[in-house]
């Protein structure tokens, strides 16, 4: 092995998939979707970079918060502006 993948040996890292790897549990704010306002566009998923949107053919988009981080791009993305972050509760 090379000098660089000894080094990279060392950096603390997961094997595993992203699917097996659960981080709901660290998030302090969490999307909340007004489906009232929501139009279906699923621009809130095509910008989730942890694939915690769900999309089921005619439904509205759903939240996996075992997976969702609470970064709020989606809320960010929304153009109807239909998903709010909300602070998490404390544990």
């Amino acid at each position: 092995m090379g000098e660089n993948m000894d080094k990279l040996y060392k950096v603390p890292m997961t094997w595993e998939s992203s699917r097996n790897a659960k981080t709901g549990s660290w998030r302090s704010s969490r999307p909340i979707i007004d489906i009232d306002n929501c139009i279906k566009c699923y621009i809130c998923w095509k910008f989730c970079p942890d694939m915690a949107i769900i999309l089921v053919e005619g439904e509205y988009p759903r939240i996996n918060y075992d997976y969702c981080k609470g970064c709020g791009i989606c809320a960010n993305q929304c153009p109807k502006k239909c998903i709010e972050m909300e602070r998490e509760a404390k544990k």
